[in-house]
């Protein structure tokens, strides 16, 4: 019973670790930001500016709908936003929204220090 929960805990140590990893590279998933999460990212921040929330451009056009100026946003690759990508055993992977928008861009150029803060 002492090796059961020996190992319970073993498992769920390497679990967490594996959650918790931000690699250099994307791991899971294709390299490209995919229509379903285009569209939840989309989604979330149009609610986000319908609510209150600052536009992050600067607009020429007053009259633009919610989902119109976040397109406009995620275009223009200003949003602050990171796509979890998870699989079936748990482990999952934050992959920033500018990684996905330009991945071979973000292939040529190596990190900086300050990327990883």
């Amino acid at each position: 019973m002492v090796q059961a929960d020996r190992r319970e805990r073993t498992r769920v140590t390497t679990r967490e670790a594996a959650i918790t990893r931000e690699p250099d590279s994307i791991e899971i998933g294709p390299p490209k930001l995919t229509r379903f999460e285009k569209a939840r990212v989309v989604g979330a921040r149009a609610l986000q500016i319908s609510m209150g929330a600052p536009v992050l451009l600067d607009l020429k056009q007053d009259r633009l709908s919610p989902i119109d100026v976040a397109l406009l946003e995620l275009d223009e690759g200003v949003l602050p936003i990171s796509i979890r990508r998870a699989l079936p055993d748990g482990t999952s992977q934050n992959i920033p929204l500018k990684w996905l928008l330009h991945p071979a861009e973000e292939e040529k150029k190596p990190r900086s220090k300050k990327e990883d803060e």
